[in-house]
């Protein structure tokens, strides 16, 4: 009964593993309003146009055109900062878009149109013993917004999503389909890609995918400060070691200290992977929200939660679980409906050898904060190519920082005013912090994070010079 009560408590983890917060809009905004699920920057739109073909898509931007209207792109609306609506502006809804076009077994790739889910990718790859390179920890979000914000994952061995991607079509302000990649069109290659749909609409995208493998976890506990040594020596220069996530306790009583460590190794041994490749789906939903609903609102709740969790994946060290699966996590226990406070997100970068530096700073600054604090997962973000607006060009570790907040403005500029100077931490340890949410950081702290910020911008208004594509995250930081 015990391990069965850790069982259901350990599923709230994985709300530290989303890129983009999971809720529901709130039934306060109108139809004429659209928002994020962040529930934080509701506004009034034009309309909202959902493209199901290529014609209808063309239609929005012909129509744009001649009455001069604005337009934005949007998925599924993780980004929480505005990057997906504008005010009074045409919203082009991509999520019906989703038809597989192209599958080659042989050489590994699948073209997809932009509104498909990483899920619909899984589902028809899975059973060819395929999986994907790099994505989220969750399978929920488009292609097309994943690489928007050149999202990364728990692959150590790849970099960060731009590393996957072979070609993809570009539909621009004028109308035209432009081919797109390394050899056509490379200049646009590093500027829509992670672009936040500011250089047109991504209608397709060919990408390369990798092999299916069996996996065996295991997890252990150490102390923070060992935790760059431990990485060096047991997780990077171990080939078997393909993918790895770890954790920080947010709980008051060990608050930034304690840590855990899952690796996921190739398994070796007699077990096959058609034993494990089964697609799993999410189950005890109810049980998980309670116990998240209480971590949000109790600091006894947080203790016990961290060292129950812990303790749960510590119990499944040597388990096997196929590559497809780990990236196949619980979501829709997430979703809440409270009309007062959410949950956000951040997550900041930082150079692997000033981990334990940068930990030291960083609960200095919240010890003096309130900040309902929930998880904080850690992963590693390889360097690779990156797009003009790279959060990091060299080896970093990535902290995902899951927050619980109010919606008042008060509350809003509170959590704003925390996270301007966690930035500023994180900056001092020459890190960057990720741009798909709230807009609280200054244009300041987004020069210094994003060196090459002036160059993304007089781009977009070269490729673009009526600004036809637009969002809020575009005029808040614009120079």
């Amino acid at each position: 009964m015990k391990k069965m009560v850790i069982v259901l408590l350990s599923l709230c983890v994985y709300a530290s593993l989303l890129l983009f917060s999971v809720h529901k809009p709130s039934s306060g905004v109108s139809e004429e309003y659209m928002t994020d699920v962040g529930k934080l920057m509701p506004v009034k739109v034009k309309k909202v146009v959902k493209g199901t073909a290529l014609s209808s898509i063309q239609e929005v931007i012909e129509e744009a055109a001649k009455k001069d209207l604005k337009i934005s792109i949007a998925g599924k609306r993780h980004s929480m900062g505005g990057h997906t609506y504008y005010h009074d502006s045409v919203v082009l809804d991509m999520t019906g878009y989703n038809k597989i076009l192209d599958f080659d077994k042989e050489q590994k790739t699948i073209t997809v149109q932009s509104g498909a889910t990483w899920d619909d990718i899984q589902q028809y790859i899975n059973k060819h013993g395929l999986a994907i390179k790099v994505m989220q920890s969750q399978n929920i979000f488009t292609v097309g917004g994943s690489i928007s914000v050149n999202a990364h994952g728990r692959d150590i061995r790849e970099g960060s999503l731009i590393s996957t991607v072979n070609s993809f079509r570009l539909l621009n302000a004028d109308g035209d389909i432009i081919n797109v990649s390394r050899e056509k069109n490379k200049e646009l290659f590093y500027l829509a890609l992670g672009g936040y749909g500011l250089f047109g609409v991504i209608l397709d995208v060919e990408l390369q995918l990798t092999d299916d493998e069996l996996y065996e976890m295991n997890t252990e506990t150490l102390d923070y400060k060992e935790y760059n040594d431990y990485f060096k020596e047991n997780v990077i220069h171990d080939p078997n070691v393909k993918m790895h996530l770890a954790r920080i306790s947010t709980a008051p009583d060990s608050f930034l200290t304690e840590m855990y460590v899952t690796n996921y190794e190739r398994a070796s041994g007699v077990a096959s992977l058609q034993e494990y490749n089964e697609l799993k789906d999410e189950r005890l939903t109810a049980v998980s929200k309670f116990a998240l609903g209480m971590a949000r609102d109790f600091d006894w709740a947080k203790n016990t939660f961290w060292k129950l969790q812990k303790n749960y994946f510590l119990q499944t060290d040597g388990e096997l679980i196929s590559r497809n699966n780990v990236m196949r996590s619980e979501s829709k226990f997430l979703e809440y409906e409270d009309e007062n406070d959410n949950d956000v997100l951040q997550e900041y970068f930082v150079p692997v050898d000033a981990f334990a530096d940068y930990i030291d700073d960083l609960r200095s600054v919240l010890s003096e904060e309130e900040l309902n604090l929930l998880n904080i997962t850690i992963r590693y973000v390889n360097h690779d190519e990156g797009p003009v607006l790279s959060y990091s060009d060299e080896e970093m570790f990535a902290l995902v920082l899951l927050i619980n907040q109010g919606l008042s403005k008060e509350d809003q500029m509170k959590t704003e005013a925390i996270v301007q100077k966690m930035i500023d931490v994180t900056l001092g340890h020459e890190g960057s912090y990720y741009l798909p949410y709230m807009p609280y950081p200054t244009k300041a702290q987004m020069l210094r994070a994003y060196p090459r910020t002036e160059e993304f911008f007089e781009k977009k208004k070269q490729y673009d010079p009526d600004e036809r594509f637009t969002n809020f995250f575009y005029e808040e930081y614009e120079q």
